[in-house]
């Protein structure tokens, strides 16, 4: 029987992780579908008619049909499906969005630019690459500080907060960022590391296609 859930993505992708991870961490295993961002596939009318903005990922149910993207709004649904990682009350849910919000604001858009560049896939100009490092570490200051004392950014225990900023987080080294000058956040993240079925980027997203085990 082929498992619930479908992921469509790319093994670069920054959000694809946060999904796949989040996936993992909740047990539920998924078909992925490679998407060759490099050929343009992402870009051709058979994947727009199912991802309207032409991104990863793109997340199947087959349980009831839906189709999903954007990665913040895939890691809310799988929270709501599997009562996993949503926050212990309406309270904790509640800022757990305000995170999802802040990350792809003040996080995850100038990391994964600067990101992109540096790895040769666009170009920008110098300035601007220094602009979005400069952003990144400023975002990573404030999570920095909120981190210092507790163990995890909303509650008690890890949420899709975690997850989601977890993913943004993992790729910095590639943006030219060393996490050593943001150490709450770095024990932040080796505490994500050591949840029940982390998996790192590359044993979650190969650069092929492959069903679930």
């Amino acid at each position: 029987m082929p498992a619930r859930f479908e992921l469509h993505g790319f093994a670069y992708s920054g959000p694809t992780y946060k999904v796949a991870l989040a996936l993992s961490l909740m047990g539920e295993p998924f078909d992925y579908t490679h998407v060759n961002m490099m050929g343009g596939e992402h870009k051709q009318p058979p994947f727009i008619a199912r991802q309207r903005y032409g991104q990863v990922p793109l997340l199947v149910d087959r349980n009831n049909g839906r189709q999903l993207c954007q990665s913040a709004a895939i890691l809310e649904y799988l929270a709501d499906m599997t009562g996993r990682f949503g926050g212990a009350d309406l309270n904790e849910r509640l800022q757990v969005r305000e995170w999802l919000y802040w990350d792809f604001d003040r996080l995850s858009a100038p990391l994964y630019k600067a990101r992109v560049v540096k790895a040769g896939f666009r170009q920008a100009p110098p300035e601007v690459v220094e602009d979005c490092v400069n952003a990144a570490r400023n975002a990573l200051g404030v999570l920095n500080d909120h981190l210092a004392g507790r163990a995890w950014l909303v509650g008690e225990g890890a949420t899709i907060a975690d997850i989601d900023i977890y993913g943004a987080v993992s790729c910095a080294g590639e943006a030219g960022i060393d996490m050593a000058d943001y150490p709450q956040v770095d024990a932040w993240a080796k505490r994500v590391e050591v949840l029940p079925a982390f998996k790192a980027r590359a044993d979650l997203l190969p650069m092929k296609s492959q069903v679930a085990a």
